[in-house]
């Protein structure tokens, strides 16, 4: 959960700084300003990634349209954000058309278990303005996205159809100092209990 927490921000951070990139990106601030709209930011997926992909976008002003077959999911995202967003299950042609007019799409589908599903397709890529941005949170299960590759911290983006890509797994590591502090906090805890505990096996028996 951490290290979700942790991407879902990130990914927003590298969202507006591809999408202002005066070359390759639109140009485009992600939080609107009077009388300028703010970049729409799709995202696929309801799951904590999502969550705090969402706070981040809200907090910087953008648009967000959240995709996902769980109802249940979507139900809580909203609850957890504290206010009425745009959601909708994973209609094709809703999200095409979502997909046509989006600045960024970020795909944060994760299964407990196999590859991840692809949920957009190369003909929809095709269908995206140039210059917007994809970042697939999914290419440590294969991606989400047809047109997703995996990309390096060095060379982190590639250009498909126009789109922007960025496909680098394991994205908490960008912020590695951050990522550090976050799981020691947690095994500081557990090594704390298991000391008072009298050893780790004694921990696991109480618990």
């Amino acid at each position: 959960r951490i290290m979700s927490e942790i991407a879902g921000i990130s990914v927003v951070q590298t969202a507006a700084e591809l999408l202002s990139n005066p070359v390759l990106g639109r140009g485009l601030l992600l939080g609107g300003i009077s009388g300028v709209p703010p970049a729409k930011v799709v995202i696929l997926g309801a799951g904590v990634v999502a969550e705090f992909a969402t706070r981040a976008a809200l907090a910087l002003g953008a648009s967000v349209r959240i995709f996902d077959d769980n109802i249940h999911k979507l139900i809580r995202i909203q609850n957890r954000i504290g206010r009425q967003m745009y959601t909708s299950s994973l209609n094709p042609v809703t999200l095409t058309r979502q997909l046509m007019s989006a600045d960024v799409v970020i795909g944060a589908i994760h299964r407990k278990t196999g590859r991840a599903p692809l949920l957009v397709s190369e003909e929809m890529v095709m269908q995206m303005r140039p210059g917007s941005v994809i970042i697939d949170v999914s290419i440590d299960q294969g991606g989400c996205i047809e047109t997703s590759e995996v990309t390096t911290h060095d060379h982190p983006t590639r250009v498909v159809y126009g789109v922007i890509h960025y496909g680098v797994p394991n994205i908490p590591s960008k912020v590695a100092r951050t990522a550090s502090i976050g799981v020691s906090n947690i095994i500081t805890t557990i090594l704390q209990q298991a000391g008072d505990a009298g050893g780790f096996q004694h921990l696991i028996y109480e618990h």
